[in-house]
């Protein structure tokens, strides 16, 4: 179900869908030598893996490294967001839930795709496609599985429904044998799809 080669979906939109309107005004521009596509698609990469996910990286990392300010961040994720002055889209109530043993978070938004942009950037392919959406909330270890995380028979998951009132974000297990690690480094671990619920933290022995 990833928005990599070989995982896309293969949706079909008509030809009032925002989706094709925006290919059309990119299709054109490009045929008028007003825009180039490879430009186009590295900065819709760098939003979607870098600039966005990175602030909600930083944000994770921290907390992992401070217990009080993981307290505060599962108490009143809004107040912590504001104090460190994040800004944007989508964000106006954020409510954060922690991975931890026998528990894992996994986040879907079931009527649209309500997405804590601010924090993660562009939202993924998948996470909009009416497929992930429904088949979370069913049957979630089936999906997780299509994407490439297995959970422990035991481990209880809960699926968290975003709205226009609230978004969530997961803060996912700290890896082990990253003691002692600053705030910059963690935060090389955190992926969006971390934040999101499909998949753990990277493995810190590929750092």
């Amino acid at each position: 179900m990833h928005d990599e080669p070989g995982h896309g979906h293969h949706e079909h939109h008509d030809a009032s869908s925002p989706e094709v309107r925006v290919e059309a005004l990119e299709d054109l521009l490009v045929e008028r030598g007003l825009a180039d596509p490879e430009r186009i698609d590295a900065t819709i990469r760098r939003f979607e893996h870098d600039i966005g996910p990175m602030i909600g990286a930083r944000l994770v990392a921290e907390a992992w490294a401070d217990a009080g300010l993981r307290q505060r961040l599962l108490t009143d994720a809004d107040a912590v967001v504001a104090d460190m002055d994040i800004r944007g889209a989508e964000i106006e109530h954020i409510e954060v839930k922690a991975n931890g043993p026998g528990v894992h978070n996994v986040v879907v938004c079931t009527l649209c795709s309500c997405y804590p942009w601010a924090l993660l950037g562009l939202p993924p392919n998948w996470y909009k496609s009416p497929e992930y959406r429904a088949r979370v909330v069913r049957e979630p270890r089936a999906v997780l599985v299509e994407m490439g995380l297995e959970l422990d028979p035991g481990t209880e998951v809960r699926i968290w429904d975003s709205s226009s009132e609230t978004r969530f974000l997961v803060l996912p297990e700290r890896p082990a044998g990253t003691e002692g690690w600053p705030a910059e480094r963690l935060a090389e671990l955190v992926t969006r799809d971390s934040m999101i619920g499909v998949a753990h933290a990277a493995d810190p022995g590929g750092q």
